[in-house]
């Protein structure tokens, strides 16, 4: 598990990552760090949490049988990613991208105003707006993504969706 975890740490900060959090369910020393030699827990997975130029990610692993081997693998994710870089077929921003953790939810009932509607929208409006929305902030969206109005414009159609849910006969 220590080998596994100095790997990660090690590709982590090759590239660029800070902030990093490894999560396992793995029993911890008193120093944090999980024990070694560990049983394995029942659910094996491992994710790692960190910022990317002062942006949130985070990558998980529940492929393998052990903790460890999961750790490594998402070692080996990073690693390829960062060859991406140097190889020229893309760079780091573009393959994370896809790995931004969204912001929390919002709590609103009114469902319009994010999708720049009026209280009284016929469904195919919202669904238009929804769909128009969704495609400028997605994060992916190399000049207008906006992972914070992409999740408002998500919550928002949510409630929508319960809205018309509730009030259907």
């Amino acid at each position: 598990m220590e080998e596994a975890r100095t790997t990660l740490w090690c590709e982590m900060r090759r590239l660029g990552a800070t902030h990093g959090i490894l999560s396992t369910n793995v029993r911890l020393r008193v120093d944090g760090a999980p024990y070694s030699g560990a049983p394995q827990p029942s659910d094996r997975g491992a994710a790692v949490f960190f910022k990317l130029k002062g942006r949130d990610v985070a990558l998980a692993c529940d492929k393998w049988d052990r903790v460890e081997d999961n750790v490594y693998a998402i070692s080996k994710h990073v690693e390829a990613l960062r060859g991406q870089d140097r190889w020229g077929v893309g760079n780091v921003e573009q393959a994370f991208r896809g790995y931004m953790a969204l912001p929390e939810r919002a709590e609103s009932t009114e469902w319009w105003k994010p999708l720049g509607l009026t209280i009284n929208a016929t469904p195919d409006q919202a669904k238009d707006a929804y769909r128009q929305l969704v495609r400028k902030f997605h994060p992916d969206n190399r000049e207008t993504g906006d992972a914070e109005a992409f999740r408002r414009i998500q919550d928002a159609y949510e409630e929508f969706e319960r809205q018309q849910t509730a009030t259907a006969p």
